[in-house]
């Protein structure tokens, strides 16, 4: 695993934002583990946080891409920190774009877009904090199609859950499967379960042996097919 990876594990932890526990999903799923993005607050969270996510899209789609599109509304903060973080680490300028909710009607700015305007030929890599259902992603795809003949790149996420979206397979392969284009994640649950189990860190385990068992009981249940080897193994 490389070490920004883990960094971003410790990061997630250290930010209250990744909790071990017992939680309620939205979907009604009883699980062990619980990521809240919105618990990215302060200037250097935010500063560090898109510095993780230009790391990630540039090991998964390189950086030849015009601009980051962060639906509405967490989309909204990602594009524009992780837009400054490959500024300044990779020297390259990309555009920002996010969303409106309800399409502006006044002033030089208004329609349905914030930040940049998209237009032939541009390429986008779209970015979220996390996606269980993909349906920010079927919000904001027909917007996206609708500004021209446009290039998606792929989608960047945070943290792959690895669980079943609507059918057997996980939320980010059905999204690429119904719309055509990659899908990536800083790290996945499988990177955070081995780090925090040791087994990459060479550092005691931070994950108790009850958590674990929860861990693994929980993918038995929910785990999308296509990691069925990957929970085999844990």
């Amino acid at each position: 695993m490389e070490e920004y990876k883990k960094q971003f594990i410790d990061f997630m932890l250290q930010s209250h934002v990744l909790k071990f526990g017992d939680f309620t999903l939205k979907s009604g799923r009883k699980s062990p583990f619980f990521m809240n993005a919105g618990a990215y607050v302060t200037g250097s969270q935010l500063r560090k946080l898109g510095q993780f996510y230009a790391r990630a899209i540039h090991d998964s789609y390189g950086l030849d891409f015009d601009i980051l599109f962060g639906p509405a509304y967490k989309g909204i903060p990602l594009s524009v920190v992780t837009a400054i973080a490959i500024s300044e680490l990779y020297g390259v300028d990309v555009r920002y774009c996010s969303n409106r909710k309800e399409a502006k009607d006044h002033g030089g700015d208004k329609g349905i877009l914030l930040g940049s305007e998209i237009k032939d030929g541009d390429r986008v890599v779209i970015i979220e904090d996390v996606t269980t259902s993909g349906k920010s992603i079927e919000e904001t795809f027909p917007i996206l199609q609708a500004q021209g003949d446009i290039q998606i790149k792929g989608l960047m996420v945070s943290l792959n859950r690895m669980e079943r979206g609507k059918g057997t397979g996980s939320a980010l392969s059905e999204i690429s499967q119904k719309y055509g284009f990659p899908t990536n994640a800083i790290v996945s649950m499988a990177d955070v379960y081995s780090y925090l189990s040791g087994e990459e860190s060479g550092q005691p385990a931070l994950l108790t042996d009850d958590l674990k068992s929860a861990i693994r009981s929980y993918y038995k249940e929910y785990g999308a097919e296509e990691y069925r080897d990957i929970f085999d193994k844990m």
